[in-house]
């Protein structure tokens, strides 16, 4: 039993802090903000609700010029970021390198009042799962950034680093004294080390205790937490409790061994989600999420590095149209709900004694499409209108364990029809399933299942807004109805 837990499948990070300040200086907790939603909340109103919330530090994972101009003189310190699939292009350019830096960083610095201290080149590179893709253009990439913004003048204030998934580092046993880099890509973590060492920059590692549990049947549930684990572990004299040390500290001693002992470490992405699988829940998710918080507001690291640590939850908001390739939790690890309503209790450490839900948001009427009640379940419509629904909204909640796990089967195809119904912003033609579907005023919530209603946005995302956005809904339902 794999005991050292991973990360989760996410690559690199510029930082940029000014020279007078020490890295890592700022204390409170960061937050992770993802905008893959079909109906994101204005940028402007989740800076007010990062400012209410006492949040002081916030990663991008793009550099979205709506979200930075949001953060202006917000006093909060910002990661911007740049996707796996522009690595190519700034490992083998110095001129795109320089580009994108004078775009999205210097732009902003001097003349937006953007506190950028991180931009994230790449987003966990070396994931298995990439098959070697990102491995010969990532640490070339980080070069070029980090020429490029010494050539902006920027070199005494931004630092190049790499945030990387647990899974770059293993243990030979459940020890993390046995820890060491990944065979396979030993070499070049080593040239990457060397590299931040060099420019006085920090590691970067996602840890995600939940995916040990996810991975792994077997795994000691406790051991995923922070209190509770009656069987810890005792690595010569260092006692750990919990999979989160267990992890952290296994990264820790494969930087000692080769040679980096005294190199900053920040975690860049740690979080629990509360759907989309049976270990996916707000129970857990508070549960977890306050024992790490407890644990980072005292000030307390890990048996190898005691002192207080650096890091970014994940996530601020849940993101209704993320890939739900790795699961459907990928879905629900925001510690708010899309409309920006906090999910459970949490204290962070802020000015508050819990979450501030967002203020202003608007949310479209109170109406729901559910199942006609005279529906005929046999009919050989309810298979492919669910299937399309379900393709083109979340269904995330529904399933084995989930939040709507105990719906019966006519839950179930009126869950569906309401995900569609409000992700098209509530558009008569997308309740319109062949002799199945009706429109009620009538909230169908059922105990801990929410049907819920879509907020009002500028834009409608995915399906765009307005008269455009409603005709093309139209046509979609049009084509789907006559095609099948």
């Amino acid at each position: 039993m794999e005991l050292m837990g991973g990360g989760k499948y996410s690559g690199c990070l510029v930082l940029v802090f000014l020279a007078s300040l020490a890295v890592g200086s700022v204390s409170g907790i960061g937050v992770n903000w993802g905008t893959q939603a079909t109906h994101p909340l204005p940028p402007s109103t989740v800076v007010k609700m990062l400012k209410d919330n006492g949040i002081q530090k916030v990663k991008l994972f793009d550099a979205d010029a709506g979200l930075l101009d949001a953060l202006k003189k917000s006093g909060i310190q910002v990661m911007v970021g740049i996707p796996n699939d522009m690595l190519y292009t700034l490992a083998n350019s110095v001129q795109a390198a320089e580009k994108w830096v004078s775009k999205n960083v210097s732009g902003h610095v001097s003349s937006g009042g953007v506190d950028i201290r991180y931009v994230a080149v790449g987003n966990e590179p070396f994931l298995a799962t990439f098959n070697g893709t990102f491995e010969a253009t990532t640490l070339p990439a980080l070069q070029n950034i980090q020429s490029a913004l010494v050539k902006a003048g920027l070199g005494n204030q931004v630092r190049v680093t790499c945030p990387l998934n647990a899974d770059v580092y293993q243990s030979s046993s459940e020890k993390p004294s046995d820890g060491d880099f990944r065979p396979d890509i030993h070499d070049l973590m080593l040239q990457i080390v060397k590299f931040l060492s060099q420019n006085n920059a920090p590691f970067t590692v996602n840890i995600y205790p939940f995916i040990s549990l996810y991975s792994d049947p077997n795994f000691p549930m406790d051991y995923a937490f922070f209190n509770g684990f009656q069987s810890p572990i005792n690595d010569n004299g260092k006692i750990y409790d919990n999979v989160f040390d267990a992890n952290h500290d296994t990264l820790v001693w494969a930087l000692q061994k080769n040679g980096f002992a005294n190199l900053p470490i920040i975690v860049g992405e740690i979080g629990w989600p509360t759907d989309g699988d049976i270990n996916g829940n707000l129970q857990y998710a508070q549960r977890f999420n306050q024992g790490f918080m407890s644990r980072f507001i005292a000030g307390k690291g890990t048996p190898m590095r005691p002192g207080p640590l650096d890091a970014y939850l994940f996530s601020l908001i849940d993101e209704d149209a993320k890939s739900i390739q790795p699961g459907n939790f990928e879905r629900h690890w925001g510690m708010f709900y899309f409309d920006g309503q906090p999910k459970y209790q949490l204290n962070i450490g802020s000015r508050t004694n819990g979450l501030v839900a967002a203020t202003g948001v608007t949310h479209l009427p109170k109406k729901w499409c559910i199942l006609k009640p005279s529906a005929n379940l046999n009919s050989d419509q309810v298979a492919p209108s669910v299937s399309y629904a379900c393709q083109n909204a979340d269904c995330t909640s529904l399933g084995y364990g989930t939040s709507c796990g105990n719906l019966d089967a006519a839950g179930n195809i009126s869950y569906a029809f309401n995900s569609y119904y409000q992700v098209t912003d509530q558009v008569d033609g997308s309740c319109k399933f062949p002799g199945l579907s009706v429109v009620t005023d009538r909230d169908p919530s059922v105990g801990d299942c929410k049907f819920r209603i879509m907020i009002q946005t500028d834009s409608a995302g995915l399906y765009g807004s307005g008269r455009i956005g409603s005709l093309r809904i139209l046509l979609f339902v049009f084509l789907f109805f006559t095609l099948m």
